[in-house]
């Protein structure tokens, strides 16, 4: 019974934070709309291995390591940006450049990678389970490596089931709004939010005196 009051405290601070607007809320929606459902899912399948990767890593004490570090930091940071203007370049040119409607649909397994490389590239993830996961472990509760395991599956699994309700919607509507007269308006509009996302992952994950 000791345990039920910090769990909920944590799944209701994980919802917020989940249902808060960012990049891969916007990434998954912009995907399914522009390659379905089924392109989503994959995306949603890297996410939440790269998410759970991190938990992982936190299990065993090494955030810390990314935390203080200002070069890993700033490594995974401008990796994370550069690999976003990447996927915006290369959304733009597939658009530009596909010969038939059919040739720009990204398919699952790119989709799954993106999404996996994205958020292994993320250093929010990394704080999340630095800064924010930490303060639901309570030292009467057992041993803190099984703590932030149970913590670090519960995050995933309402991450996922949030972004897998994200691609549901969106991709129901790809069949209505995306046809072959508008797609490679879609498949630009989406590199434009890549774009957009790079710039706001670059200013979010700033920190004071870092360049």
């Amino acid at each position: 019974m000791n345990e039920i009051g910090p769990l909920l405290a944590f799944v209701v601070t994980a919802l917020v934070i989940e249902i808060t607007p960012g990049p891969n809320m916007t990434y998954l929606a912009a995907l399914s709309l522009s390659s379905g459902a089924r392109t989503g899912f994959a995306a949603v399948a890297g996410i939440a291995l790269g998410l759970m990767t991190y938990g992982l890593i936190a299990t065993f004490g090494l955030t810390t390591i990314i935390d203080k570090s200002p070069l890993l930091y700033g490594l995974l940071r401008w990796g994370g940006v550069l690999y976003l203007l990447w996927l915006a370049w290369d959304t733009w040119s597939i658009g530009r450049n596909a010969a038939s409607s059919d040739e720009v649909n990204e398919r699952p397994w790119p989709a799954f990678r993106r999404g996996l490389i994205t958020n292994l590239l993320n250093p929010k993830a990394a704080v999340f389970y630095i800064a924010v996961l930490p303060e639901f472990i309570r030292s009467d509760n057992g041993s803190v490596m099984r703590q932030t395991l149970l913590l670090s599956i519960i995050y995933v699994a309402i991450a996922t089931l949030i972004h897998a309700t994200i691609v549901a919607l969106a991709g129901s509507l790809q069949s209505v709004l995306v046809t072959a007269n508008n797609r490679r308006i879609v498949r630009r509009s989406f590199a434009l939010m890549l774009v957009g996302i790079a710039f706001w992952f670059a200013l979010s994950t700033g920190r004071a005196g870092s360049s």
